[in-house]
């Protein structure tokens, strides 16, 4: 089965073409710029096949960018399919659920519906993800579609971890409560971990990084999300690339009153000009932190700190919340690359069993445990693969 996962954004649309039996990647690629001039790249994965990098490709809207991902990938010399009749089905990534998605599901009508009622709670993710539905649906007609939550793993969180201790009819009302995201990477790299420590998930008491420049910590109880780091929105949690983190709310009165700012200019600061960025005034990008703390910048190297800082807290936190723990996974951009960093967290753990192994852990990207031998404790870096995890979502239901 060749299953197409497609994660669409409001000016571009990530797609790969997988088959989530074997976890073989056909293609990849992006578009780019839809609604101005278009960028098309398409990487084949199969010998012999040409590979186009950000050619100029018409894409007045998101329908033009899913046919030249069609042609593509069905293009008789380049392609990797012999015709569209061999994309079996389509996952998409729909970025919020609400309370209404525990778990993927097959789209029709009433789902399309129970997503837009949720674009209030993502303005701008999901009604990007209804656009590429849509495109898709017009273009590949009687093909099934499936809608892959990035909330839906964190459903299983119980009242006392997604309450928020507000009058609680802003809960009945208006759904204001935590959601959490990064569901779709916690749930593969719980299964991975459970694989790769030959127990069933069920019996085990993880606890998942996912850290980039979007970082989420998870607690996962027996296979199920018990709480998140993320919350109503994906601002809160650890401080992130550009995003501020947990913060006290009275600071919020405190910087508009004094600079005139209105609500929309604070979150703006708050999404886009803070986290490691804002404290560092380097970069967003951890690479760049990393190499202006080494030549002795201090903010670089305290915006660093509290980024690990904050994550170490937050496994602390969640292994009390559970009782204990079996294994901490390191994922995303620099959890899987950042040897120092990984180390960092780690470190000053001992005290509820975890023990490194600095030789194991000076690794990028790869599969393996990074903890020594005769830790209580496990530490896993798994590799985080949300597209075939959302591929095998769409397989098992379209079956």
């Amino acid at each position: 089965m060749n299953v197409l996962v497609i994660n669409a954004g409001s000016s571009s649309l990530k797609y790969q073409l997988l088959n989530p039996e074997t976890g073989d990647l056909l293609a990849k690629g992006l578009c780019e710029r839809i609604g101005i001039d278009g960028k098309f790249t398409y990487k084949p994965q199969l010998p012999g096949k040409e590979k186009l990098d950000a050619v100029d490709v018409a894409m007045p809207t998101h329908s033009e960018a899913i046919k030249a991902v069609l042609d593509a990938l069905a293009d008789p010399k380049n392609g990797v399919v012999a015709s569209m009749k061999e994309i079996d089905a389509v996952g998409h990534r729909v970025v919020h659920g609400g309370e209404k998605f525990a778990a993927s599901v097959v789209i029709n009508e009433d789902v399309m519906r129970a997503i837009e009622e949720c674009n209030p709670l993502a303005p701008l993710h999901n009604p990007a993800n209804i656009i590429g539905i849509k495109a898709c649906q017009e273009l590949m007609p009687g093909v099934p579609m499936v809608a892959v939550f990035d909330t839906a793993f964190h459903q299983t969180m119980p009242p006392v971890a997604y309450t928020y201790a507000l009058p609680y009819e802003y809960y009945e009302k208006d759904k204001v409560r935590r959601y959490g995201f990064h569901g779709t990477s916690h749930k593969y790299v719980a299964q991975r971990a459970a694989d790769m420590l030959g127990k069933p998930v069920e019996n085990l008491k993880l606890i998942s990084c996912h850290l980039g420049n979007g970082s989420s910590v998870t607690a996962v109880n027996g296979g199920k999300s018990v709480d998140t780091s993320m919350g109503f929105t994906p601002l809160a949690g650890v401080p992130m690339g550009t995003r501020s983190g947990d913060l006290d709310a009275g600071i919020l009165e405190y910087l508009m009153n004094k600079y005139g700012m209105n609500i929309t200019e604070m979150l703006t600061v708050l999404n886009k000009k803070s986290g490691v960025q804002g404290v560092s005034g380097v970069s967003s990008d951890f690479r760049d932190l990393g190499s202006a703390a080494a030549e002795g910048n201090s903010r670089a190297a305290l915006a660093i700190d509290m980024f690990n800082y904050n994550v170490k807290k937050y496994i602390g936190a969640y292994a009390a919340a559970m009782g204990g723990v079996d294994a901490i996974i390191f994922t995303a951009g620099v959890g899987e690359n950042d040897a120092n960093q990984r180390m960092a967290i780690a470190s000053g753990l001992e005290f509820m069993g975890v023990k490194m192994d600095e030789d194991a852990n000076k690794v990028r990207g790869e599969e393996r445990v990074i903890s020594a031998a005769d830790s209580k404790v496990k530490v896993l870096l798994i590799p985080t693969n949300e597209e075939l995890m959302i591929a095998m979502d769409t397989a098992a239901l379209v079956k």
